[in-house]
């Protein structure tokens, strides 16, 4: 299956900054089905590896993809310090562009790993146009998430837990062995799609061409977190999130049930999908079991009452 392509493309002005969008269908306020937007994952990729959601507009949804700031067609600022790179510009960079896009009335969001942190934050702000959460690979914890990285990362093959350790003690991260022993953990754990489709691979190499982003908040690698992010969790808080909920991870996801299951109790009314065959990303390794069961959340969603 190919990939769908724009009907829209354009920029939000977000302050002295724009944040690049594309459209996929029509954006009709009347529409029976709400529109959903897509939130990326990182921090620091970009909305590529996310394009088979864009499957969603097929029943006539319209599904805007973005490239969160600093990353992808959106402004880049390489300059700026973890001061400037926090969770509270992001979730005020998604209410821009709502608001841009004139979806204060009605609108679902899909948030997949690091987005989900956001979709979560999003939500907590209790936007009142939101109708349906949808919170793909993902946790409300990151250190949990972490702690899953590294469970999973010490049953790799012999010597590669040694080469990952060698040179994150001696701050050599950027080495290409480093690179090489990393690919080992993402290939079972991250997509095991292998080779990576193009549109994944897209957003790992937009990773590479500018890391600001995802070194400041994240780190060197999805288990070696350093980041100014490293201590985010809402866990407290999820009693708050009032919005229908759809939960999905896969079965060997780098988001373990150990990470998920915090949500599912915690949000009220939640459910929870696990794709057996996927680990990170069950939108490429299970594209059509996963858009089917999102569009059925989103369509009841829809329905008023």
């Amino acid at each position: 299956m190919g990939l769908r392509e724009a009907t829209t493309e354009g920029y939000a002005p977000f302050g002295d900054w724009r944040t690049w969008y594309r459209v996929t269908g029509t954006l009709d306020p009347d529409a029976e089905q709400a529109p959903v937007v897509v939130l990326h994952g990182g921090p620091g990729a970009t909305h590529d590896y996310l394009l088979t959601v864009a499957d969603l507009a097929d029943g006539g949804r319209a599904v805007v993809h973005y490239d969160q700031l600093g990353n992808g067609r959106s402004t880049h600022l390489p300059e700026r310090g973890a001061d400037f790179w926090t969770v509270e510009l992001f979730v005020r960079e998604l209410a821009s562009l709502l608001d841009h896009l004139g979806f204060a009335g009605r609108f679902h969001v899909v948030g997949q790993s690091w987005g989900g942190f956001l979709a979560q934050e999003h939500a907590l702000t209790r936007p009142p146009g939101l109708r349906g959460l949808v919170l793909a690979d993902t946790a409300a914890s990151f250190p949990m998430f972490v702690e899953a990285a590294n469970t999973l990362r010490a049953e790799l093959p012999p010597g590669v837990d040694d080469t990952l350790r060698r040179h994150e003690e001696a701050g050599t991260t950027d080495d290409p062995e480093y690179a090489a022993a990393c690919q080992v953990f993402y290939d079972r754990h991250v997509c095991r799609v292998v080779p990576n489709p193009p549109e994944v691979a897209a957003s790992f190499g937009a990773i590479e061409t500018d890391p600001t982003v995802y070194h400041t908040m994240n780190g060197p690698s999805e288990f070696h977190v350093i980041g100014s992010i490293k201590d985010w969790q809402v866990l407290d808080r999820l009693a708050e999130i009032r919005y229908p909920t759809l939960i999905l991870s896969g079965r060997y996801d780098e988001a373990t049930p150990d990470v998920v299951r915090p949500l599912h109790d915690g949000i009220a009314g939640s459910e929870w999908v696990v794709f057996e065959e996927s680990s990170h990303l069950p939108h490429v390794e299970e594209r059509e079991g996963w858009i089917r069961t999102v569009e059925e959340f989103l369509r009841r969603c829809d329905q008023p009452g």
